[in-house]
């Protein structure tokens, strides 16, 4: 049976919509304004809540704002009730996060019609994000195990050898096993976070609130930062020399840590699978209202069948495909991309190199 908390200050109304609910099988609660109304939503955690705007002390915009800042009662269905629905009252309830309006009078068709158009697109979003959970375990189960062999067989081979031989091995000898354990244990590292970062953008893509959220970041200086970020995975990769930007200064129009996660996946993966003394390019600039990012190398390319694998995820389904080497780093700069409404491509033949183009919006665009 699902829960429904009404809340507004007319008595005569509250009972109405109490027995027009109770005939459809609804549990409902009832509260007679929002101070009362947030401690009842906080308490009973409803499955949707109807609220009236005009209420003395705490309106419906002020009960709204409270409940969508505390996460238990962030996600739960929101209806505002009035008598007086202009465009501007509408818009600001919708920027609140309201889900729907109800114009005072209606009728019980209006608010059946409304309650399950509600409940269902909220039941939809759940089996969606319940879909994408087990999708997400079911991946992560196959492939983790198989990704972190190879950097724990580095260090449980190298600290094996450093025990039992410690006493024969010269200096440079346990220096060099030393710094093999080190590499060994930052891909560790850095394939955990990776995993963590995936599993995070996979329950936010679940909730189109959450995406909206996810756009409301903003790089203000992203030519350093790309810089910066370029600059550092060349260094690590012993290639500073190849290196080659072209950096327009601009805002991107996503968070500085989203920013900065495409910039370190794209240019590592460049230098991965192209040769030392051959150029890696970046470039970032403005083009028709949107901000581009692209990396381009001389080094093994894609296949077309691999593109379209990495556009389908499919490095993550081992038990058809194994994906040595095409990485989790550029799926997660895909997915980010597509999440702040860009587009993301890759163009290039298979020993041709390599260019990555990643496309990001100026305009800030809603997630439906």
């Amino acid at each position: 049976m699902k829960k429904i908390l009404v809340i507004d200050d007319e008595e005569w109304l509250r009972e109405m919509i109490h027995l027009a609910l109770k005939q459809k099988g609804f549990d409902v609660i009832e509260s007679s304004n929002g101070a009362d109304g947030i401690e009842k939503a906080r308490q009973e955690l409803p499955d949707l809540i109807l609220c009236d705007i005009n209420m003395e002390k705490v309106d419906g915009y002020l009960t709204l704002a409270s409940l969508r800042n505390e996460a238990p009662t962030a996600a739960i269905p929101f209806i505002l009730m009035t008598g007086l629905a202009d465009n501007a009252g509408m818009r600001h309830g919708m920027e609140l996060g309201a889900d729907d309006y109800l114009a005072k009078p209606f009728t019980t068709d209006a608010l059946y019609a409304a309650v399950e158009a509600r409940l269902k697109k909220a039941q939809t979003v759940r089996d969606e994000a319940e879909r994408k959970l087990a999708h997400l375990r079911d991946n992560i189960s196959l492939m983790m195990p198989h990704e972190m062999r190879t950097p724990l067989n580095g260090i449980l081979s190298n600290a094996e050898l450093l025990a039992e031989s410690a006493s024969t091995l010269k200096t440079s000898e346990i220096v060099e096993i030393g710094q093999e354990i080190h590499n060994s244990s930052q891909r560790l590292e850095r394939l955990i976070e990776n995993f963590l970062v995936f599993a995070q953008l996979e329950l936010i893509a679940a909730d189109p609130k959450n995406v909206n959220a996810l756009r409301i970041g903003k790089t203000d200086d992203a030519a350093s930062l790309v810089r910066e970020h370029a600059t550092a995975q060349a260094d690590q990769a012993g290639r500073p020399r190849d290196l080659s930007l072209d950096l327009t200064g601009l805002s991107a129009p996503l968070a500085t840590e989203y920013l900065a996660k495409i910039t370190d996946e794209l240019v590592q993966n460049a230098f991965k699978f192209s040769e030392a003394g051959t150029p890696v390019r970046v470039t970032l600039k403005e083009a028709f209202n949107s901000v581009v990012l692209t990396i381009s190398d001389q080094g093994r390319g894609f296949s077309t069948e691999q593109i379209a694998q990495i556009g389908a995820y499919i490095q993550f389904e081992r038990k058809m495909n194994e994906q040595q080497g095409l990485g989790l780093g550029l799926t997660i700069a895909k997915r980010l991309v597509e999440l702040h409404g860009g587009a993301f491509s890759i163009d290039g033949k298979k020993g041709e190199g390599a260019t990555v183009i990643a496309k990001l919006p100026k305009t800030k665009i809603e997630a439906n």
